[in-house]
């Protein structure tokens, strides 16, 4: 009766265990659970039939816990549960040919302290040296970063 014990320890604490990578993300009772279940298969196998089964016990969990969920996400519904997108998306580039520091355009939006400016027929994300820059604001740039403009408002004098 105590090996059959030891066994559905195992098997419980195996399945608890794939609960908590498969249904429920995080650390949950489930994982918790899974984890106490293998350890009081190990602990009765040492206990009830010396060291030789205790170790025969400790090294099947330790060997069946990582394949089983090695071959869950090799598995399709495992492949299904995995992001396996490319992402391609690019950060916006400054055309350096047709922008420069100095140069004057206006604000399309509110800069509240970032928003899109034209300048040179080029529309922009720009920020702002730190206060709001209202719609149609002429602007001049400060600065240009590698992918930031920094932008005033320009004084009319």
């Amino acid at each position: 009766m105590t090996i059959f014990a030891i066994i559905l320890l195992i098997v419980l604490g195996l399945v608890l265990i794939l609960i908590e990578f498969a249904v429920i993300p995080g650390v949950t009772i489930a994982g918790v659970g899974g984890f106490l279940l293998l350890g009081a298969s190990v602990y009765i196998a040492f206990t009830e039939y010396g060291s030789g089964a205790g170790f025969i016990t400790l090294t099947v969990v330790l060997i069946a816990a990582p394949l089983m969920i090695y071959y869950f996400f090799k598995s399709k519904s495992g492949k299904n549960m995995m992001l396996e997108k490319k992402i391609e998306g690019k950060v916006e580039t400054i055309n350096y040919e047709k922008i420069s520091i100095g140069d004057v355009g206006k604000s399309i939006g509110r800069l509240a302290p970032s928003g899109k400016v034209k300048i040179n027929g080029e529309v922009i994300e720009a920020h702002s040296t730190g206060s709001f820059i209202d719609h149609n604001t002429e602007i001049r740039i400060l600065k240009i970063l590698s992918n930031k403009i920094i932008v005033e408002p320009l004084k009319i004098k």
